[in-house]
């Protein structure tokens, strides 16, 4: 069979050939360029009798595939023919004397389809061409050797449950690398091998589709489907290759939430408080993710008042929790209806029922012993301040719900009243101050108070009592600051000195709201105007401004609108101060402090006088009483024995003997008096100073000792040869022997 069709495809190529290669023939002829037309050369072309060669060919080798011939060739061997091109000299090989063609080895189509050679005949003596050369193909004639192949498998593909039948899947796609233009070789079909009755494939596109409608992603969440491509249209004797489908069915909200159980029954403490969760409700939902989200509520109207139910975090369970505080004595049971409903509805399965249940909830209130309750959350309590300690502040009272006939006692955390300003009555909570309260010192106190049970001190409750502290007229008004300001000497009548801000501690009101007044009168240097915002201004009187001077101390009363009235007076200092053109101060010397009316030169000069006569006097009297004293006071060393002094005062108060205002400034800056020059047998010109000095009693008139004791230091120095003595003498004694310095 093959040799008839060898010999058909010769024939055909070969006058398709001829034809092709006559027009190179005669261009060559022309290119010659013979001088007359009738020297020119007969159309030759070449002759060979197959083009064509199988792939993959298992015969002998090498293999005839063709044969070139020219018309130039009159068998005589002088023709040479040379063959080049792809694949030449190692591929294909040619008889130089024929012109035969072979070809070497197997060929494969896929990895090339075809080979342009190039055909030259030569004279085999001079090699000079006799023909033009000529290209040709060699084309490799296709069978059916290659299987198709999926080269994007294996696939994974996704689709809602509950499809429709032909819901579209996936496109798988097969590649055959046989050639699509000869015969079947790369005709694909397409079938499912694994996966009936639940997907088909499309023979000729390769999609995948489901078969069957309503799979259900909870009875069967995955399939492997087997697609299998056969090329030869599918035929017997066809090459096929196959891949695989993972389908992964996808969720959606088919299935609606249920309860394992109609009745949920719990129980909870009556001490238990707002936000303490009584148990856990979950209803169930085969769904995955957000199709399986749920809200829970409470129906009935009993149970939504006393409790909450909400979703957890992750969307499936209802926590059941306290709303407001539960009371065992008022109500022991609770029952509703709770009811869960998803979140996400799809309207396309809605005729699978309502996507929400409902199921019985019965909570039990335990009892437990409960602390004492108070009848207020909190107490507010007020009391004026500087009241009397003892005053009565209010009441709190306590109930044991347990019992409530039980005694309570009650008392004042320590940490909340560190200053023990209130004391509380222990039996009916009756709170008192403890001592006078002051409301500028503090306005508010917040106590903490305890209520214990007298039968169990463990249960205990708390409550905040804030007290405030009223306020009374007891702080008088101040100026806010200590003023001192100045005026020019050429101020106009009328002019602003300062404005005086005064302040009063006590409650804004008519016990804060101050009034001002200044001097009065029309000699009155300046004024003050009250400008009824707790300020007055300083003002210069409508007569001149008067001329330089000492500052003027101008009193300021200020006086508040409580009851009883209280008021202060305060003082500005004004100095009078000659100032520049642009205001500000150029002086306010000294000079400015005399008097108004000011001293003639003559004046000064007589008082300058005076004063230098006097201060002359005072030095020549010192001088003379000082040395009267030393020569009083000279004696020998060994004038002074010992030195007795008595005190008949019980806790003399010993420092004072050094208190400095008890130190005379001739004790402080005595200097030891020199004794005159008195030759002795032995040369002794001199004696030791003595010790303390001599002083009058006029200069320690001061005295010494505890004031009021009715005692005072008389010191006696001892007559010569004899033993000294100090002694104290009571009040009245001006001394004894010797002379005295009465203190």
């Amino acid at each position: 069979m093959w040799g008839l069709v060898r010999l058909l495809l010769a024939w055909l190529g070969g006058w398709g050939c001829m034809g092709r290669l006559a027009a190179p023939a005669r261009a060559w002829a022309g290119s010659r360029g013979a001088p007359e037309p009738s020297l020119l050369r007969t159309r030759r072309s070449w002759v060979w009798n197959q083009f064509f060669v199988i792939e993959e060919y298992a015969g002998p080798e090498p293999v005839l595939i063709g044969k070139l011939h020219s018309d130039v060739d009159r068998g005589e061997g002088r023709t040479k023919y040379l063959l080049s091109g792809e694949g030449a000299g190692t591929v294909f090989v040619i008889d130089e004397a024929t012109g035969n063609i072979h070809v070497t080895k197997s060929l494969d189509r896929e990895e090339k389809a075809q080979y342009v050679l190039l055909a030259q005949a030569v004279d085999r003596a001079s090699n000079r061409p006799l023909e033009p050369p000529s290209e040709f193909i060699i084309k490799v004639q296709d069978i059916n050797d290659n299987p198709p192949i999926f080269p994007l498998g294996p696939y994974h593909a996704t689709v809602p449950e509950m499809s429709n039948v032909g819901t579209s899947v996936i496109q798988v796609t097969a590649h055959d690398a046989d050639d699509p233009s000869y015969g079947n070789s790369a005709k694909l079909v397409y079938t499912v091998l694994d996966g009936l009755p639940f997907f088909s494939v499309d023979p000729q596109t390769g999609v995948v589709r489901t078969a069957i409608p309503n799979m259900d992603r909870e009875t069967q969440e995955e399939f492997l489907v087997v697609i299998q491509a056969k090329d030869m249209g599918g035929h017997m004797g066809g090459l096929s290759g196959s891949t695989t489908v993972t389908v992964t069915l996808s969720d959606v909200n088919d299935n609606p939430p249920k309860f394992p159980q109609s009745l949920y029954q719990f129980s909870v403490v009556e001490t238990a408080g707002p936000g303490t969760l009584v148990g856990r409700l979950r209803a169930q939902d085969p769904d995955l993710g957000d199709n399986a989200l749920m809200a829970y509520s409470i129906l009935d109207g009993e149970g939504s008042e006393a409790f909450s139910i909400s979703t957890d975090s992750q969307g499936r369970d209802g926590l059941l929790t306290v709303r407001k505080p539960l009371d065992f004595e008022t109500r022991r049971a609770y029952s509703f209806r709770v009811e869960a409903t998803n979140t996400l509805i799809d309207p396309a399965y809605l005729r699978r029922g309502p996507f929400k249940d409902v199921a019985s909830v019965r909570v039990a209130v335990q009892d437990a012993p409960e602390p004492p309750a108070f009848t207020q959350a909190a107490y507010h309590l007020a009391v004026p301040e500087n009241k009397a300690p003892g005053t009565l502040v209010g009441q709190v009272s306590a109930t044991d719900l347990d019992s409530p006939a039980s005694p309570i006692r009650y008392s004042i955390l320590p940490h909340s009243d560190l200053e023990r300003c209130f004391s509380i009555e222990p039996e009916d909570g009756t709170i008192r101050t403890a001592v006078p309260l002051d409301r500028e010192a503090r306005v508010w106190h917040n106590l903490t108070v305890l209520a214990t049970e007298l039968d169990s001190s463990a249960q205990a409750s708390r409550v905040q009592v804030a007290i405030q502290t009223l306020d009374e007229n007891d702080n008088a008004p101040q100026l806010a600051e200590s003023y001192d300001t100045f005026v020019c000497d050429s101020a106009v009548p009328g002019q602003l000195i300062q404005v005086i801000q005064a302040l009063d501690r006590d409650e804004v009101g008519n016990n804060s709201h101050v009034s001002f007044h200044g001097p009065l009168g029309p000699d009155a240097n300046f004024t003050v105007r009250d400008n009824r915002d707790g300020s007055a201004s300083l003002l210069l009187p409508s007569r001149p401004a008067p001329p330089r001077q000492a500052p003027y101390l101008v009193p300021i009363e200020l006086w508040d609108w409580g009851q009883p009235v209280l008021s202060s007076t305060a003082t500005v200092t004004v100095s009078v101060c000659r100032c520049r053109p642009d205001g500000s101060v150029a002086s306010c010397r000294p000079e400015a402090q005399l008097s108004p009316a000011g001293l003639s030169t003559g004046a000064l000069l007589a008082i300058v006088t005076c004063v230098g006569t006097l201060l002359a006097l005072v030095v020549l009297f010192v001088a003379l009483r000082r040395q009267k004293q030393e020569a009083l006071m000279v004696l020998e060393e060994e004038d002074v024995r010992e030195n007795i002094i008595t005190y008949d005062d019980e806790g003399g108060d010993l420092p004072a003997w050094f208190h400095p205002s008890l130190m005379a400034s001739s004790w402080l800056h005595w200097p030891p008096a020199e004794r005159g020059s008195q030759p002795t047998s032995q040369g002794e010109s001199s004696s030791p100073p003595l010790w303390p000095p001599p002083w009058s009693s006029a200069q320690l008139s001061t005295g010494l000792g505890h004031p009021g004791s009715g005692h005072h230091l008389v010191c006696f120095p001892a007559p010569g040869g004899g033993e000294g003595k100090r002694e104290a003498a009571g009040e009245g004694e001006r001394g004894r022997k010797g002379r005295g310095l009465h203190l």
